[in-house]
């Protein structure tokens, strides 16, 4: 008996250019993404000193339109999204009954009815089911507007200069978190002041053909394209949670360091406030916490954590971090183990390495808006 076929990965509009520039490609959730195109610590490098692009296609974006579209959100996340003025964004998290996160997502208010979500490609199926089984479609429209977008993101401290020439507003009247409707080569695009990397930098939802146009004109430009792997370093520099390590549907937002999503004095009810408000009562039994290794060991996804020979945690994330030249990690520990300078241990291949609990993020830009 054979083996079933694995699917086949999906395309985004930009792979041919990948290809054309001799990216070395991986499997990401279903797609097959450009994991580098230079190397991960030029592109790295190119974002925290000047400007790059990442191909983020492949992520889920989704169109609602009613009156009452953010009132019915309110019931699915824990921020407090009535607070959002037409050209504002969110980011938080789609909750299960057990305050798991089935989701990290951005919910963007641009008024008159209309709310754009970008979730993960790894989730986006999920996430369109849960949202359709929770809102009421007879007062809100849904469209998955996934296939029929491309979405680049322009990262760096120089994004501004390289980007404003091919936008019809002016891109610093957008501040971070800021959005707008506007025309590329004519065409209408979506632009958002938002990223995943720490940097400043924009975010463009565009027709596909748009998008090669822009990417075309953008590279020429000397924008450097970026892959998955620098994309992975930066935003673990900046502490940023990955879905599917430092958060999924058994993590509360609270152990996961984003109780600054959960506004629980200034909305009503939603799915998982009762079990937040417990945690938030009573604590939480594990953190998520940021460690300095001491040495250049370096801490991997799923590696133990141990505290006098015992294990109590797991490592999430973990990389050599190009702008330290330090050895950093995520990782999930018991709350009394979470204090700031504690030294626990990692178990790297069958030996415990000491490591330090540090203040994150571990990377904070001076050139964010």
């Amino acid at each position: 008996m054979t083996a079933p076929e694995s699917p086949t990965p999906q395309r985004t509009p930009l792979y041919d250019r990948a290809i054309a520039l001799n990216a070395r490609m991986t499997a990401f959730s279903g797609w097959e993404m450009p994991v580098q195109f230079s190397g991960i610590t030029p592109e790295h490098e190119a974002i925290r000193d000047r400007v790059g692009m990442f191909d983020i296609s492949h992520m889920g974006k989704f169109s609602l339109q009613g009156e009452n579209a953010i009132e019915q959100l309110q019931t699915l996340v824990p921020s407090d999204l009535s607070r959002l003025k037409p050209g504002q964004a969110q980011y938080t998290v789609l909750l299960n009954a057990q305050a798991g996160i089935i989701d990290d997502i951005i919910v963007y208010q641009e008024g008159a009815g209309t709310v754009t979500l970008i979730v993960n490609a790894g989730t986006k199926d999920k996430d369109k089911d849960w949202l359709l089984s929770h809102l009421d479609l007879t007062t809100v429209t849904f469209e998955d507007l996934s296939a029929k977008q491309a979405l680049i993101a322009v990262q760096g401290p120089e994004t501004v200069r390289h980007l404003q020439p091919f936008v019809d507003i002016d891109l610093s009247q957008l501040t971070n978190f800021g959005h707008s409707r506007a025309l590329i080569f004519k065409n209408p695009a979506f632009i958002a002041r938002t990223g995943y990397t720490g940097e400043d930098g924009f975010e463009i939802m565009v027709d596909p053909e748009i998008g090669v146009q822009l990417w075309d004109e953008l590279l020429a430009a000397g924008v450097v394209p970026c892959g998955l792997g620098a994309r992975d370093t930066l935003r673990l520099e900046a502490a940023m949670c990955l879905y599917g390590q430092e958060i999924d549907d058994t993590t509360t937002p609270l152990e996961a360091g984003l109780g600054w999503l959960v506004h629980l004095d200034t909305k009503g009810n939603f799915i998982g406030r009762d079990v937040l408000e417990r945690q938030k009562s009573k604590g939480v039994s594990r953190k998520l916490v940021g460690l300095n290794m001491q040495g250049r060991f370096i801490a991997r996804h799923d590696y133990p954590i141990a505290i006098d020979g015992e294990r109590v945690g797991i490592v999430t994330s973990g990389t050599m971090s190009p702008t330290l030249g330090q050895a950093i990690a995520l990782a999930y520990v018991p709350t009394e183990f979470a204090k700031l300078g504690q030294v626990i241990e990692v178990e790297i291949r069958g030996k415990l390495h000491p490591a330090t609990v540090v203040k994150k993020p571990f990377y904070r830009s001076a050139n964010r808006v």
